[in-house]
């Protein structure tokens, strides 16, 4: 009888033989590090599960065959030479031996196998007083194996499959097919224990894709399995000999790398991986652009056993998503430095708002052609070791560690406060977070602060990003419209750079859009920038909603804007972000540089 789990015996050999000989054909790139009951074997050696699959296919019973990537037969018993004489030779097409694989009646059940599904008998035809037969199909590391059935005990049948089945659902994910957790931490624990000598390294990729969550939000969860099944493939198709691949957890992948030239080779499967995330997902006839980011570690150069390893690639992969994703980095001991740097800030992040490190700086918001309309709230953090701390490098922070809702209603009611000395005609612009929006307290948070502040809700403006309408747009219009109906005026910011839906344009009346810095910047001498804000602007107004441009910071910019009739400008020409002390005396003052770049605009008419 065949191998299967749990020492399942094969004729002509023992049941530790026989268990090696099954973890052998499901991975052959074990024999590479050697196995448990074995050390490393020398290079010069045959590999065991070799002898042992020669041993079984000359003495075995089993009409037993092995097939590759190609369809192509590679290895088959004895016994399956004498039954089907000429037809098996070493190449043949599986459907040389088996045409009943070419009728879609059994070549979808087959081809599910073939790309890594679950184990699967298929009842073969037979002609008029031919014995039932049958083919049990199971996946293996570089293709399939086939045993055929003739005139069994169905009891023993039954077992068979059964042993093979719990087998593979043990050791692999039931989603993708791939390899799973489990079986990833034994195969990189293996490959860790067997490096040594001359041997070359073991490589560990692992693999995150990007924007998944969005997939997964906007299109269901449905759409999100499907996402992984289809990425699953892509991994593996780009795979070699010597490779193997897991999924590790959610969206999250992991490839081991054995007896391969190093950093050459993992570099290689990295690019390859990368360029197979670049082209879209079809799903449900809707393209989806997932790419991958890859962090790349060696042993025992960056670790000595699998944990180690697994952080140093981990380490790497946080560098490939700061660098800007859908790109491969190798781990070095920098970016360990820069993690515990980013560690360090984390923890005094917790700490930072209590010990009063955290303030707000304001900039003005200039309605032409003098007059100061408000101020927009910005959050700074005075770190008393590294200085000032960029709001891009620690609100990411804030937001994954679930301290945003804490640090935004501080920003929220400080900004409010402020703005009651100031005259009642201003408005003061708060940002939203993302985390801050989806939290679901937010309108009840707002309520409190407006009624415990006393300050007029048309007074504040919150502002956010399209981002968060990705997320759950039903739920966030109910927001947005409970915003309104508390009378607080509702910006949509960096407009033109994320999605730029329309829809978000008729579903809620914004009160302002809020054009991104980056058709900003060449305004002055790109005429595609000026196209695109000219139309904003002219969308914006025929909806009834007014225009802010952000970012302006030259003379020339700000006349573009004000002959364009933009409502409103922002930006270090207009007024750099100030602190509350100064603010009483900038708008004491007439804002004379707009005042200039009007007068300039007018002569030019």
């Amino acid at each position: 009888m065949f191998a299967k789990l749990g020492g399942y015996a094969i004729s002509g050999l023992g049941d530790v033989d026989s268990h090696r000989l099954w973890r052998w054909l499901l991975h052959p790139e074990a024999s590479a590090v050697g196995t448990e009951s074995e050390g490393p074997s020398s290079s010069d050696a045959p590999r065991p599960g070799e002898a042992l699959l020669a041993d079984l296919l000359a003495n075995t019973t089993e009409l037993l065959s092995f097939y590759d990537r190609d369809f192509c037969l590679t290895h088959y018993a004895t016994k399956l030479k004498a039954v089907y004489g000429g037809a098996v030779v070493p190449g043949a097409a599986v459907w040389e031996i088996y045409p009943s694989f070419l009728d879609a009646k059994y070549r979808d059940e087959f081809l599910r196998v073939f790309h890594g599904g679950s184990p699967a008998s298929i009842d073969l035809p037979r002609s008029s007083g031919e014995a039932p037969r049958s083919a049990f199909v199971f996946a293996t590391a570089n293709g399939v194996g086939i045993i055929e059935s003739r005139e069994r005990d169905g009891r023993s049948v039954a077992e068979e499959q059964e042993r093979v089945i719990l087998l593979h659902q043990a050791t692999h994910d039931m989603l993708t097919g791939l390899q799973n957790r489990r079986r990833f931490g034994e195969r990189l624990q293996q490959a860790m224990a067997a490096l040594g000598g001359s041997k070359p390294k073991a490589a560990l990729l692992q693999i995150d894709l990007d924007d998944f969550k969005a997939v997964n939000d906007t299109l269901g969860h449905g759409a999100g399995d499907t996402l992984l099944q289809l990425a699953a493939g892509r991994i593996r198709d780009a795979l070699q000999d010597g490779e193997s691949a897991y999924r590790y957890a959610g969206d999250e992948f992991a490839v081991i790398q054995l007896g391969k030239e190093q950093p050459a080779e993992a570099e290689r499967l990295a690019g390859s991986l990368v360029d197979a995330f670049k082209n879209p997902f079809v799903i449900n006839g809707i393209p989806v652009f997932v790419g991958s980011s890859i962090g790349i570690a060696f042993g025992p150069e960056h670790g000595t056993d699998g944990e180690q390893l697994m952080k140093a690639a981990d380490i790497a992969l946080y560098a490939a998503k700061t660098d800007g994703r859908g790109c491969a980095r190798t781990f070095n001991r920098s970016m360990l430095l820069l993690l515990e740097q980013r560690e360090n800030l984390r923890r005094s992040l917790r700490t930072a708002l209590k010990r009063g490190e955290l303030y707000l700086e304001y900039q003005p918001l200039i309605r032409p052609p003098s007059s100061v309309m408000g101020f927009e709230a910005l959050l700074r953090w005075r770190h008393p070791e590294f200085g000032t701390i960029p709001p891009n490098v620690f609100i990411p922070i804030a937001e994954a560690d679930g301290l945003m809702d804490e640090i935004g209603r501080w920003v929220l009611e400080e900004a409010c406060r402020q703005a009651l000395t100031w005259p009642s005609s201003l408005t003061v612009a708060v940002n939203l977070s993302p985390a801050q929006f989806l939290s679901g307290s937010l309108t009840d948070t707002v309520a409190q602060i407006i009624d415990a502040v006393g300050i007029e809700a048309d007074r504040l403006e919150l502002e956010i990003t399209e981002t968060v309408l990705l997320e759950k747009t039903i739920d966030n219009i109910d927001t947005l419209n409970t915003l309104n109906v508390l009378g607080i005026r509702i910006s949509l910011d960096d407009f033109g750079t994320y999605y730029s839906s329309l829809s978000y344009l008729k579903n809620f009346p914004f009160d302002t859009l809020k054009i991104d810095r980056y058709f900003i910047a060449d305004l002055e001498t790109d005429l595609k920038s000026q196209t695109i804000v000219r139309s904003i602007m002219t969308l914006a107004h025929g909806l009834g909603i007014n225009v802010t441009a952000e970012g302006v910071e030259t003379s020339a910019q700000a006349r573009w804007l004000i002959k364009e009739n933009c409502d409103c400008l922002q930006g270090n020409f207009l007024g750099k972000p100030l602190g509350a002390e100064a603010i009483s005396d900038f708008i004491g003052r007439s804002p004379l540089r707009v005042v200039r770049a009007m007068e300039e605009s007018n002569r030019a008419h």
